[in-house]
């Protein structure tokens, strides 16, 4: 889901290079320039991600990601939890999954950055 917004900042080119000319900051020039121009990107992703999400959660379950004494997926909890409105508990669970999906972008952007240098 990240693929829309690497595209909207990969593209954000001059705008950048004429607030250097003009003795702006990255840091200004990022949240002034940048952010405002990949705005759509971050819609469009957002939406993908809220598809995606919901499309694998209906397959998980059908394919069987809640046998009862069987099987049983961080997404199958989360929503056992919040049937039950144990929100302490849903919480964790979504923060945890939440905190794996950064870890796994994280761990891509390191691979992709190192290893595509390397093969360059």
């Amino acid at each position: 889901m990240s693929q829309p917004i690497r595209n909207a900042f990969t593209t954000i080119g001059g705008p950048l290079e004429v607030a250097a000319t003009l003795r702006a900051s990255p840091s200004y020039a990022f949240l002034t320039v940048a952010l405002p121009l990949a705005r759509p990107a971050f819609l469009t992703a957002a939406v993908l991600g809220f598809a995606h999400t919901i499309a694998a959660f209906g397959v998980v379950l059908m394919v069987g990601g809640s046998i009862p004494g069987h099987t049983k997926v961080l997404s199958a909890f989360l929503f056992d939890y919040i049937k039950a409105s144990r929100w302490h508990e849903a919480s964790w669970v979504a923060g945890g999954m939440l905190m794996f999906a950064f870890a796994v972008i994280l761990v891509l952007t390191l691979i992709d950055k190192y290893v595509g240098r390397r093969s360059t």
